[in-house]
Parts: structure tokens; C-alpha cells; sequence
């Protein structure tokens, strides 16, 4: 059995202007594997491949696991994304993001006509409908082989008998207490009586054991009717949210075509909107397979400049397009992520000096860097890649009382009003402004690749809008820079999202000589921490292996597989 990873990044990290150390070692294993920020959450969702059960069965078990052991983003109460490739037959996905409540409007977070970013953040009113109860139900029915009950139950033992707090977590815990004080059923939840949990102390959820197995018993309606949907509703009119029973039992996931280009012979299968991720790294990779970035190498000033150029332009087309496309019918995706389209932005790229983003007539909202992803991948080679959120750590950090579950603050990430525009540059555009029913625009982006009709590679990270940028690195780690897994994953990142203007790299993650080479080109340089959590799996064909990559950014994680 494969084992959680070290708890902190490879010592180069800080000591070398590289963050690659030389023969990072790659977890390996053939049976399968399930890569994780819970090891706990990754050993039950290998234990069902082990057991038998296909991918699809195994991120049932695991997401329903992180629920109970990695609140600050598992969850029942928040939503996501699923690619599916399976080892034949077409790759799909299933969309299970959050949806408006049929109350809601673009106008809802004004107040006196001017925008309140406490409602539109830190309120009930920030609470979308939940999605994924529905999106695993709707997977599993699809592809699952396991009874839904079986999987389910880790989740309700975990929830029920306990377990043993890690460092990571009683740190996030007691750093979040402050806000849970708010919320009387999330402070009895996760403190004692208001005293933060210690590191080795077991947290029992007996609240969210009872939602649980509602939820394996009667599947979504468990969930979506019923007592749990009552609760929620009487919660929101006493506090000012608008979420109904019957918002709760309208609530639909669905299974929807995937985003699919090339790079360099490799097949590229990503999320459709809401998710603005599948198209975005298509169109980053589109502009970068004009460049030899393998002669360029990797940290090289020219390489990380054509990346940052590459990043800046589909960051701008990621806020002038993209929304929901069940109401914004004209998403020009086609375009976007075309070849003859990359050549068009790759002739706007000077190779020696940095552009300058333009404000123009649209913005984007905050997005929280709190999301968290599972890769898996089973005996049959059946992949999925799936990342799912409560929107900010531990959501609106609201637990409904009698339900356990925390409850997402997923509105925040709609625009803040229609033609909005303040001091701080925060603009409105129609494609994501909140309407009912609609689901709101999001960065996650999982993603697989394939490779002469075999699976390649799967990966995706949480970190909120840098996932697009995150994402894309490990790929051409990979592809361009013939880094295995884990190299790819502990290599220093970079993010660029056009606007504000300047290029985000993690510190001790490239020389100097590169960052000085940059900022002479033109670029507004800041250095930061850790950069996303990346899980990825790749295939080695040729012996049948899994290599699997652990990100070691954060303070829990591990891989389980063997």
C-alpha cells in the first residue's frame, strides 16, 4: 500500500533556484490508484479498486470520504466536475456545479445600488443549491458496478466512530474557529465546546453520520426531499437566504460532452462550461505548440514567457465568453480552442517583451483558492478526473443544524451586478451574471490525456482561478520536459490571469537570473507560497504502471495503490 507523502516539499524547493529535484521518485503501482489531500479518503477509494469496483465506484467512496475527513473542501454540500474516459468506448462528463436558487437575480448582492461583497461572500445568500449528492449519483448510475450503498458506508463509519486529526487539519480548524463561533452547529461540530481540536484527538460527526446514510439508503432523494431539504429551507428563512425545498428537489446534475484537442499528438479531454477550464488550457496548449519549449527548457526566462503570454490571452477570453452555456448560448468554444485561432494570438506575441492587459469592459469575481481533487485510475485503466468545492475553506462555513454537512458559498463566484464598476475594477458582464437556475462560471479544471487511443495521463488541483494555470504545467512538464510524475508535480509554478497585471511564481521556484530576465522583458513579478495541490497518475504503458505524483504544497495528501 502505497503511503502518504512527506508532509512538506522537496528541501530544493527552498534551496535551488529549480524546484524539480533530480530523481523525485513517482509512487508506483499496477493494480490501480487513487491520489488525494486525505490518505485516509485515498485508501478507501483503493480498497473498493481492489475490491473489484471500477474508477467511477472508487471516486463515489473517496468523495464521500473527504466529505467527513477534509471538510475545509470534501463535501456534501458544495459541487463539481467529473471527466470520465473509460478504457473503451467515448469519454463524457458529468456536471454537477451549484445552481441559483429561483430567487435570485443579477441585482441580489445590491444594496441601496451599491454592491455589498459581505452578501455576495459571507452570507445565506451566497449559498448555491448543492450538486454533488446529485453528480456522484448521476456518475455511479452511469458507470458505477458497486451498489451505491456500499460506497457509501466508509463515509458514514468514518463520520460516525471517528478519526484521528492530523496536524494540518487542527491548524485549519483552530484558524477557521473564529468564524465557525457564528454558526452554533459548526462550532459544536468542530471544536469542544468552543476549545479547538489537537493534532491526534478523534472527531466524531454523528450529524453528518445520520445525512449520510439517509443518503446511501434512499440516494438523492435522501438529500434533495425530505428532512434534509426542510431543514435547509427553514435555515435560509431565518437568516436570510433564499434556498427552498423546492429549489433543493429541482436540482439536477448532468452528463455532458467533453472539451477535446491536441497537443503534440497527445489527446487533451477536458470540462465543458460552466467550467471555463477544459477550453482555457486547450487554448494555452494551442499557443504554446508553436513554440519548441523543450529547446526553450524548463525555467528558462523565454519559456516562462511565452507561457505567461499564452496564460494572459485566454485569461481574456475566459471573462469576455465564457458562463453557463444552458444560458449563454453563444459561447464561441470552437474558435477558442482552434488551431488557426492560436496562430492568430501567437502573431500578437512579442518574443522579447511582455504585453500589457487592457481594461476593458469586463471583470471576474473572486475565486477561492479552497478546492480540492481526486485522480483515480482502476485495473482496467478507466480514469477519472474529478475536483469539487465549497467555494472558500469550509464554504459559508454554515452548518444547517441536524444535518452535519457545511454548506458552499458558491454564489461569489457570479459577477457581482450588471455593469458594476468601482475603484477596485470589479465589472459585470451578462455571461456570468446571477440568474435562477443558472450555474455559475468556475476554473476547475480536470483533465486526461490520452496517446495513440491509450490513457496517458490525469490530473487537476485545487487554487481557485490559478487551477487553469496549475493544470497546464503539469502537462507540459510532462509532455515538453519529460518529467515524470512527481518531478512534474514539485516543479515551481507560474499564474498569469490578464487581469491584474503581473505574473505570479512561487518563491524559490525559478533563479533569479530568469525572474530578473523577465521583469526586463516587461513583466510585473511578485513572488508568493505554494501554488495549487496537484494529484496526477501517468501511464507507463510500455510496464504496465501507474506513476503517481503527490503534491507535497499542502500538509495532508497521499497516495493509496499497489
Amino acid at each position: 500500500m502505497i503511503r502518504r507523502a512527506s508532509l512538506v516539499l522537496v528541501a530544493a524547493l527552498a534551496a535551488t533556484s529549480l524546484t524539480v529535484q533530480a530523481g523525485s521518485t513517482p509512487q508506483r503501482a499496477r493494480l490501480g490508484m487513487v491520489i488525494t489531500q486525505n490518505t485516509i479518503a485515498s485508501e478507501i477509494g483503493f480498497t473498493v479498486i481492489k475490491n473489484g469496483g471500477n474508477a467511477i465506484d472508487a471516486v463515489v467512496a473517496t468523495a464521500f470520504a473527504l466529505a467527513v475527513v477534509h471538510p475545509t473542501a470534501g463535501n456534501i454540500g458544495g459541487g463539481g466536475f467529473i471527466v470520465y474516459r473509460p478504457a473503451s468506448g467515448e469519454p463524457m462528463t458529468f456536471d454537477f456545479r451549484e445552481m441559483a436558487p429561483g430567487r435570485s437575480s443579477p441585482e441580489m448582492w445590491l444594496k441601496d445600488g451599491k454592491y455589498d461583497a459581505q452578501l455576495h461572500h459571507n452570507s445565506h445568500l451566497a449559498v448555491g443549491v448543492p450538486g454533488t449528492v446529485a453528480g456522484l449519483y448521476l456518475a455511479h448510475k452511469e458507470q458505477g458496478s458497486k451498489p451505491w450503498k456500499e460506497l457509501v458506508q466508509p463515509a458514514i463509519a468514518l463520520a460516525r466512530d471517528g478519526f484521528e486529526i492530523t496536524h494540518g487539519l487542527a491548524r485549519s480548524l483552530a484558524s477557521t474557529l473564529p468564524r465557525f463561533k457564528q454558526y452554533p452547529a459548526s462550532l459544536a461540530q468542530f471544536s469542544k465546546n468552543g476549545v479547538p481540536y489537537e493534532a491526534g484527538e478523534i472527531l466524531k460527526q454523528p450529524d453528518l453520520a445520520k445525512t449520510l446514510t439517509l443518503i446511501a439508503d434512499k440516494g438523492p432523494a435522501g438529500f434533495y426531499e425530505g428532512e434534509i431539504a426542510a431543514l435547509i429551507e427553514k435555515e435560509m428563512k431565518a437568516n436570510g437566504g433564499i434556498i427552498t425545498a423546492a429549489d433543493m428537489k429541482a436540482y439536477q446534475a448532468k452528463k455532458r460532452g467533453v472539451i477535446k484537442g491536441t497537443y503534440r499528438g497527445y489527446d487533451v479531454i477536458g470540462m465543458p462550461p460552466p467550467s471555463s477550464g477544459g477550453t482555457a488550457v486547450q487554448e494555452i496548449l494551442n499557443v504554446l505548440e508553436g513554440y519548441d519549449m523543450k529547446a526553450l527548457g524548463y525555467g528558462s526566462a523565454q519559456s516562462v514567457h511565452y507561457m505567461t503570454e499564452a496564460m494572459r490571452r485566454a485569461f481574456a477570453d475566459r471573462a469576455r465568453y465564457q458562463g453557463d452555456a444552458d444560458f449563454v448560448t453563444d459561447i464561441p468554444i470552437p474558435m477558442l480552442i482552434s488551431k488557426d485561432y492560436a496562430a492568430t494570438l501567437r502573431k500578437t506575441i512579442n518574443p522579447k517583451q511582455a504585453s500589457k492587459s487592457q481594461v476593458g469592459s469586463f471583470s471576474w469575481p473572486t475565486e477561492s483558492m479552497e478546492t480540492t481533487h481526486l485522480s483515480v485510475v482502476d485495473a482496467k485503466r478507466n480514469a477519472v478526473s474529478m475536483t469539487y468545492t465549497l467555494e472558500a475553506g469550509y464554504g459559508s462555513k454554515i452548518i444547517v443544524p441536524g444535518t452535519g454537512f457545511l454548506l458552499n458559498n458558491e454564489m461569489g463566484d457570479f459577477n457581482a451586478g450588471p455593469n458594476l464598476t468601482d475603484d477596485t475594477g470589479l465589472i459585470g458582464t451578462e455571461a456570468n451574471l446571477a440568474r435562477p437556475g443558472k450555474r455559475m462560471l468556475s476554473s476547475m479544471s480536470p483533465t486526461i490525456i490520452a496517446k495513440d487511443g491509450q490513457l496517458f495521463m490525469v490530473t487537476g488541483t485545487p487554487g481557485g482561478r490559478t487551477i487553469i494555470n496549475t493544470v497546464l504545467t503539469t502537462i507540459v512538464n510532462v509532455i515538453d520536459y519529460g518529467m515524470n510524475a512527481q518531478e512534474a508535480v514539485d516543479a515551481g509554478r507560474i499564474h498569469h490571469q490578464w487581469l491584474p497585471d503581473r505574473l505570479s511564481v512561487e518563491r524559490y521556484g525559478f533563479s533569479a537570473d530568469t525572474l530578473n530576465l523577465l521583469k526586463a522583458m516587461g513583466h510585473t513579478i511578485t513572488e508568493g507560497g505554494g501554488q495549487g495541490a496537484a494529484q496526477i497518475i501517468v501511464f507507463n504503458q510500455k510496464d504496465n504502471m501507474l506513476e503517481g505524483g503527490v503534491d507535497r504544497r499542502p500538509a495532508d495528501g497521499g497516495a493509496a495503490g499497489k
